[in-house]
């Protein structure tokens, strides 16, 4: 199927966005693309995609692939266009590869990997990942995104999404001035603060994309269902620091979300 070139977020898209912490786009890139793709990292998990007695763990963790499928699903149109949008034209780079792939199968084993988290952006020379850093501007990330490779159902391991947590992080994060926290001191209540939040479940054809705010906390669950889940969940990296004090505003939909959040504490 082809993508619409013009497509475009359109004023509902960006209001959610800032209330709820992300966005979803339903053919963000084709299935063919993610077909392709699913070729390369079946490969790469050394599993048979047609002999379940091979997917012997609950989670394979893939990293970086650059090939021809994975550019285009990153830099369609579309795609381009909600990322001017949300972060704003000229500050973001473009992605040549597209990070981390959690392969996970169907299995009656715990991943291990489960827990509520954001992921933090800065400070990654420390070899604990828990001494990891993030701040009220989020230095280093202008997004998470989650990239479905794969068609994912509510049995297929779908990344789960607190509404609106984004603003509880921002609001803790405030607090802690421009060194930020370490995901250690954000786990430390083992995010609490967002508890109260509905949550969703990150789940759509292969070609759907979530563009989610940096600080929304959301977490992994085991594979109940029949088919392996490829998903892939990169940064976009900013090509500028976000500013929460822009003079003349023209503040991003993102950087919008935490003045908004920060402002009215008790929302």
């Amino acid at each position: 199927m082809d993508l619409d070139p013009a497509r475009a977020l359109s004023a509902a898209d960006i209001n959610s966005f800032i209330r709820d912490g992300f966005v979803r786009l339903d053919q963000a890139f084709t299935r063919q693309t993610a077909e392709r793709a699913r070729a390369i990292l079946w490969q790469a998990t050394g599993c048979d995609p047609d002999e379940p007695a091979t997917w012997t763990r609950p989670v394979i963790r893939l990293d970086q692939f650059g090939q021809q499928p994975f550019r285009e699903a990153a830099n369609t149109p579309v795609l381009r266009r909600a990322f001017d949008q949300l972060v704003g034209s000229g500050r973001w780079i473009p992605r040549v590869t597209l990070g981390t792939f959690p392969v996970r199968f169907p299995s009656p084993d715990a991943p291990g990997d489960t827990g509520w988290h954001v992921d933090v952006s800065f400070g990654t020379d420390h070899p604990d990942f828990m001494e990891w850093r993030a701040n009220a501007s989020s230095r280093g990330r202008a997004l998470l995104m989650l990239f479905l490779f794969s068609d994912v159902g509510p049995d297929d391991a779908p990344t789960r999404i607190r509404i609106g947590s984004h603003r509880d992080i921002a609001r803790q994060l405030a607090r802690a001035g421009e060194a930020g926290l370490t995901l250690r001191e954000l786990a430390a209540d083992g995010f609490a603060t967002s508890a109260h939040r509905p949550e969703l479940l990150a789940t759509g054809e292969a070609g759907t994309v979530y563009l989610c705010h940096p600080f929304l906390v959301h977490a992994a669950q085991p594979h109940r269902g029949s088919v392996p889940r490829f998903m892939a969940q990169p940064p976009l990296l900013p090509r500028e620091p976000l500013c929460l004090d822009r003079p003349g505003g023209g503040y991003s939909p993102v950087e919008q979300a935490i003045r908004e959040a920060i402002e009215a504490p008790g929302g």
